[in-house]
């Protein structure tokens, strides 16, 4: 089955949807338009319920099938946009300044509302679809927000599922795996005090700049020395300063920070101890002291093998099996969908956007030809689960 004959038809009232939501950004719990937006759309495709200000600023809507069924799936999008300023000139640009949809979350949003009106008209299932509107999935942990704030005691899923578009990928071609999709990710931030003074006598004062120097090297022996040859890691330093307001003066301190990313949990935390480990000893050794902080921003992502094939199954349907990658490669990118899977099974798939700006630049604007492809894929995904 191709795209959905419907769905294909409505894609000019969806564009504006999408239009409308990139003009009006908002940041992490911020997501003031596209929850007001979603939530009077979903009441207008006369859903059985909506639910606001779950976790703050997300949306829940329930839409029961035309036939009775304990079974409930969940179909989820995120709202929040980025802290960019965008350099686009076309119509549908930011309104709103210093603020953007860099990566897609407008287009993910109008894909699922396009869902949401196809299978509100027809219901044409057993059971019940949960769609689950999400804020804050950009670092700040909107889905366990959601989480915590009860979805799944008041919303019980039996799988879920979603979505990210993927730039410079084949258009409409779909990308999953089973098991580890995407990595976990922990932030550190490193504090290094020293005694600084007066540039002529170094020997007088302790450099902190030398000791983050040393914590910089010898934190790149953390993955070649100390994981196992077949787990993979990335340490990445993103800041790293000694700042002084002068040419002789040797700083007090000094700042750095970065991320550690990862598919196994235990390598993630055998990473963040060999880095506390060095931080404190490589101080040490030259006269100062480093403390470190770890922000746990995201787990491992991790597709349960058979919401996988039924992935694949509707993928197939709407883009035709060869257009289906099911052993797509794990990628370091991470995604607080995670924190979903780990409470309920379920399939997050990456759907080709052909060739575009990376997602986070200020030149990024999502492709409108995904939402059909996107909408039909859900849809049936819904077809698959509960018929």
């Amino acid at each position: 089955m191709p795209v959905i004959h419907e769905i294909e038809q409505n894609q000019p009232a969806f564009l504006q949807w999408r239009h409308a939501l990139h003009q009006h950004p908002g940041l992490g719990f911020e997501e003031e338009f596209a929850a007001r937006f979603v939530e009077q759309k979903l009441r207008e495709f006369g859903f059985d319920a909506v639910h606001t200000q779950i976790g703050k600023t997300g949306i829940v809507g329930v839409l029961k099938g035309n036939r009775a069924s304990d079974h409930i799936i969940g179909l989820r999008a995120d709202m929040d946009a980025l802290p960019i300023q965008e350099e686009n000139d076309f119509a549908h640009r930011s309104t709103v300044a210093g603020k953007m949809h860099a990566c897609g979350h407008d287009g993910h949003t109008a894909s699922l509302l396009a869902a949401a009106w196809h299978l509100a008209q027809t219901r044409d299932f057993s059971g019940t679809v949960i769609f689950i509107f999400q804020p804050a999935e950009e670092g700040l942990g909107g889905g366990l927000s959601m989480i915590q704030d009860g979805l799944f005691e008041r919303f019980p899923c039996r799988r879920i599922y979603a979505y990210h578009n993927m730039p410079n990928v084949a258009k409409g071609h779909i990308l999953m795996r089973e098991g580890a999709l995407m990595a976990g990710s922990f932030f550190f931030d490193i504090q290094i005090q020293s005694q600084g003074g007066h540039a002529a006598y170094p020997h007088l004062a302790t450099d902190p700049g030398l000791i983050m120097s040393h914590i910089y090297l010898s934190a790149q022996s953390i993955v070649a020395q100390n994981l196992p040859a077949a787990e993979c890691g990335v340490l990445t330093f993103t800041d790293s300063r000694a700042v002084s307001n002068s040419y002789n003066v040797i700083p007090d301190s000094a700042q750095m920070k970065g991320c550690l990313r990862f598919f196994n949990q235990e390598i993630g935390r055998l990473m963040q101890q060999r880095l506390e480990q060095i931080c404190q000893q490589t101080a040490q050794m030259y006269s100062g002291s480093a403390t470190i902080t770890f922000q746990e921003t995201f787990i491992p992502l991790l597709n349960d093998p058979h919401a996988t094939d039924i992935a694949a199954q509707a993928a197939a349907r709407v883009v035709g099996k060869t257009n289906v990658t099911t052993d797509v490669d794990p990628v370091m990118g991470s995604e607080d969908f995670a924190f979903m899977l780990e409470e309920v099974p379920g399939c997050y798939v990456a759907i080709g956007a052909g060739e575009s700006q990376n997602l986070h630049h200020h030149q990024y604007d999502f492709d409108d030809d995904l939402i059909p492809i996107a909408a039909s894929f859900f849809c049936e995904l819904v077809q698959v689960e509960l018929n």
